[in-house]
């Protein structure tokens, strides 16, 4: 007698909804490395997802081997798909691209499970624990991401970019003042920033001189002088430096008061982020960087951090991202939702935001929202007095522009059953 799989291979309801179908196209004139997903299924019902950073290895290990997994079978056995892909990458040691692909299906999934039902997602997770989230801007400018429209650049290298209406990495450098006081007035409750990239690109990670640190932190005093508390100044060192430098730029930030101090360190050693955290008496946040609820258990473990912050598109979807909301709750530790790159990225943290009880903060970039945004999706964002409704259409409540999803377009795959 045959043993039984523990997961089987096909769900066991037979009252489901089949899968028919995987798009995804990549849009290269608008923001390189940016994935976009669509699951189709046999009664119409199409899913929406998305994922960034390697786009076509994402691609290729989306259809050329997940796609054998979901296709013609139950799109609502989310735990079930989820499970297994993940099992079937972790087991081999392998998770980063992998994940990535797991994490588009799975906003995609559970979007398909809302429309069947009627209802957003946070409503299938249990429930709004609140009906607005409050949001920071993060300081980027409308070709971050992509160096130039149609090129890439390089993520952890943010550019200063160039003066304009929504440059706000250029403002923190030339015009602080005016960006914080604009900030304020749109009722923005926090500003994202990384001055310290270009001295990383200049120096490296071992040595800074103190006069470019100094030279670095100063547009940082001007907005603390000007408004006070009115906005909370959140620093990101996309993890350049090693624990000597990470140690020098947080003493010259304590006079800035930040919120907290995300990266400033790499994140391949926790022993040296403890350490970090303990020698530094700032708060710390981790990071979009942990691909794993079994890497922010480790974190948590050994009290390294003061917030955790995940991104839904990075770390397993909306799956994942309520089960390490849950596990930082566990240790009293709030979570913030990180988005950076697409749409749905901000929905899909703002379902999982409003359905558990520590999410303190949902990062946006205005820049995106106000150009490419409106390019890819069929809502337009708004954020009052710092808060963002919680989207009210069922699923993850937007959907993708389809007209992106053309056989003909560069960058774009299908399969099907």
């Amino acid at each position: 007698m045959s043993k039984k799989p523990h997961l089987p291979s096909v769900p066991l309801d037979e009252q489901r909804l089949t899968v028919t179908a995987i798009e995804s196209v990549q849009v290269l004139e608008f923001f390189p490395d940016l994935l976009l997903v669509r699951v189709h299924t046999d009664q119409g019902i199409v899913g929406h997802g998305e994922t960034y950073y390697c786009a076509e290895a994402v691609q290729s290990m989306l259809h050329d081997w997940m796609a054998r997994r979901l296709l013609g079978q139950d799109a609502l056995a989310i735990e079930s798909h989820w499970r297994f892909l993940y099992e079937r990458a972790a087991n081999f040691g392998v998770r980063g691209t992998e994940i990535r692909a797991l994490s588009a299906l799975d906003l995609a999934l559970w979007d398909i499970l809302g429309q069947v039902c009627n209802q957003p997602i946070y409503r299938l997770l249990g429930g709004p624990v609140c009906n607005k989230i409050p949001v920071y801007n993060s300081c980027g400018n409308p070709q971050y991401g992509p160096s130039k429209i149609g090129q890439r650049g390089w993520p952890g290298f943010g550019t200063i970019g160039e003066p304009g209406p929504l440059g706000d990495s250029w403002k923190l450098f030339h015009e602080p003042v005016a960006l914080a006081e604009e900030l304020v007035e749109l009722g923005y409750r926090g500003l994202k920033v990384w001055p310290f990239d270009q001295i990383a690109i200049e120096y490296g990670p071992t040595w800074v001189p103190q006069q470019a640190i100094e030279s670095a932190i100063q547009p940082l005093r001007d907005i603390r002088d000007k408004v006070g508390s009115k906005l909370d100044i959140l620093v990101d060192g996309h993890a350049h430096f090693q624990l000597p430098v990470a140690l020098q730029i947080a003493d010259a930030l304590r006079e800035v008061q930040p919120l907290w101090l995300e990266d400033i360190i790499k994140m391949d050693n926790l022993d040296t982020l403890v350490d970090f955290r303990r020698q530094s008496r700032m708060p710390v946040s981790v990071s979009e960087m942990l691909l794993s609820r079994a890497d922010y258990n480790s974190v948590l473990m050994k009290q390294a951090t003061d917030y955790v912050m995940i991104d839904p598109t990075w770390v397993g979807g909306i799956s994942e991202t309520k089960r390490i909301a849950h596990l930082a709750e566990t240790y009293n530790i709030p979570v913030s939702m990180h988005d950076c790159t697409g749409p749905l990225t901000l929905f899909a943290g703002l379902h999982v935001g409003a359905a558990v009880a520590n999410n303190c903060y949902q990062e946006t970039v205005r820049a995106q929202i106000e150009t490419v945004y409106k390019e890819l999706i069929d809502v337009e964002v708004e954020i009052h007095n710092g808060m963002i409704d919680l989207p009210i259409r069922p699923g993850l409540g937007v959907r993708l522009n389809p007209d992106l999803f053309k056989a003909d377009r560069p960058g774009y795959r299908i399969s099907s059953i």
